[in-house]
């Protein structure tokens, strides 16, 4: 049987900035599958915290009306309840969590729950 050793809770991860441009505090930030959040301004080169757990107010893209709970995804601009841009061939977004408040058709913001 392998063993595992506990490290850290997971809520914060250490991130590298390997941009040449300073990433602020509070920037979305998509890191291979899943988003997280910058919990500080990161300079290029340095390493800050990426928020990959909790309920964030983003930006809402997507025209329809959004209920508690349900799946909701990254579109590269905001959230939207769509899985992709319906092309042909279609482009996915990265799945953002889940809506951790119902939001209107016309919202401009909705409270997600990243890292479910």
């Amino acid at each position: 049987m392998a063993n595992a050793n506990f490290w850290q809770r997971g809520e914060a991860l250490d991130y590298i900035n390997s941009t040449e441009n300073k990433i602020a505090a509070n920037t979305i930030v998509k890191i291979g599958d899943r988003l997280g959040v910058t919990g500080c301004d990161i300079a290029p080169g340095a390493v800050g915290s990426l928020h990959v757990c909790g309920v964030f107010e983003m930006p809402k893209t997507g025209t329809s009306a959004i209920a508690l709970g349900q799946n909701v995804y990254w579109d590269g601009s905001g959230i939207t309840d769509a899985a992709d841009d319906g092309g042909n061939p279609a482009t996915a977004y990265t799945k953002a969590g889940y809506a951790a408040a119902a939001a209107a058709a016309d919202a401009t913001k909705i409270m997600v729950q990243i890292g479910a």
